[in-house]
């Protein structure tokens, strides 16, 4: 019984780890956004720079996010996150 109980804690701290990451990307990309969408703009939109016909604010925040983001979360993945067997070890087949 020891066995099982110490199997799932692990599942658990592994998940609760991988939760974690997730909320932290999650604020990374928040801040990404927030950061280039508000410090960027400006309210007259003749004093835009463009970036590929976008305005700068735009391409940084949404399209440049967009792939940092894809980059990282795949990166992430990849390298910190683990298999974990969602069957219990006693469950017979």
């Amino acid at each position: 019984m020891a066995g099982k109980s110490e199997r799932k804690d692990d599942r658990y701290k592994i998940a609760n780890r991988e939760a974690l990451i997730g909320v932290a990307l999650v604020i990374f990309n928040f801040i990404w956004w927030y950061g280039f969408a508000y410090g960027l703009g400006s309210k007259d939109p003749e004093d835009y720079s463009y970036v590929l016909g976008l305005p700068a604010w735009f391409f940084y925040s949404c399209v440049l996010g967009f792939i940092v983001m894809a980059v990282l979360v795949t990166v992430i993945v990849k390298k910190f996150f683990v298999e974990v067997s969602l069957e219990d070890e006693g469950e017979e087949k």
